[in-house]
């Protein structure tokens, strides 16, 4: 049994995976490679039991590497795949690799946020690729700026079959406007088929910026309930922040008045149903 489950995890090796957007003066903590053995002392530390490890770079070979070089730790991959390109004949592909190596793959992700084109989510081909995804049994995680949150709304609302779950709280900690961002989560939630990552705010607690944390992950409570809401330490990347250790502390209190089935759903629960876990 699944007792826990770190939904939001990375790992690199930058000689096969270059890593570009590091950038080793404002980045310094993280200016190197994580590997499984790195991924299973932070688990030990945060008290977790497996991780699900996603996608970085667009990059199918990262893909690749991920999906057949597995970890114990690792419960499942979130690798990348071109949307606008034949999606049954790249899941053909990683298919071809080994059954095992494919059941690791429990959803696909484009780095949506960074993406040349602003339309990028609308787009008739990829939603049309999403569907691919749905019928294949694969999640979509939703890494977007706040000011996407309302396209995502209006894309998951004309794919009702396709599960998706949005990074970081779509995006607060880099949103100008808490108020807009606000608006635009609720939007999303209001779609039944979509979930989200109480992760990617561990800048928030470095910075000692605790009420916009506890208003973010409030209204995400509110809109998505505990059973669409999902833990993720978003490491290495916490190690920018707080840190994972801290990062889980304060999930932990930000989670401790619901009922112990509520919290087990955020640290647990949604992750293993969204991902099929274990399955």
């Amino acid at each position: 049994m699944i007792r826990s489950v770190d939904a939001h995890v990375h790992l690199w090796n930058r000689a096969t995976d270059p890593q570009p957007w590091i950038d080793p003066v404002t980045m310094a903590a993280i200016d190197r490679d994580f590997a499984h053995g790195d991924l299973e002392r932070m688990l030990d530390s945060t008290g977790v039991d497996v991780a699900v490890v996603v996608q970085s770079i667009n990059s199918a070979a990262e893909t690749r590497r991920l999906l057949t070089q597995p970890g114990p730790r690792v419960a499942g991959v979130v690798g990348w795949a071109d949307l606008t390109g034949d999606v049954a004949a790249q899941l053909d592909e990683l298919g071809a690799l080994d059954a095992a190596a494919r059941r690791r793959l429990v959803g696909i992700r484009h780095l949506v946020h960074v993406d040349p084109d602003p339309g990028w989510l609308g787009r008739p081909d990829v939603g049309a690729a999403l569907d691919r995804l749905a019928a294949a049994g694969l999640g979509f995680d939703l890494v977007v700026r706040s000011w996407q949150l309302p396209l995502a709304a209006t894309v998951a609302a004309a794919h009702p079959g396709v599960r998706f779950v949005v990074d970081h709280l779509g995006g607060l900690a880099e949103a100008d406007d808490d108020d807009g961002w606000e608006a635009g989560l609720r939007e999303l939630a209001a779609r039944p088929n979509t979930y989200a990552k109480i992760s990617g705010l561990a800048g928030l607690v470095s910075h000692g910026d605790g009420a916009r944390l506890r208003r973010a992950v409030g209204v995400a409570l509110e809109a998505f309930g505990p059973e669409r809401l999902m833990y993720g330490s978003d490491w290495p990347l916490a190690e920018l922040g707080c840190g994972p250790v801290a990062w889980r502390e304060a999930v932990d209190e930000l989670i401790g008045e619901l009922s112990p089935e509520e919290r087990q759903a955020v640290t647990s629960g949604t992750a293993s149903a969204f991902y099929r876990l274990g399955t």
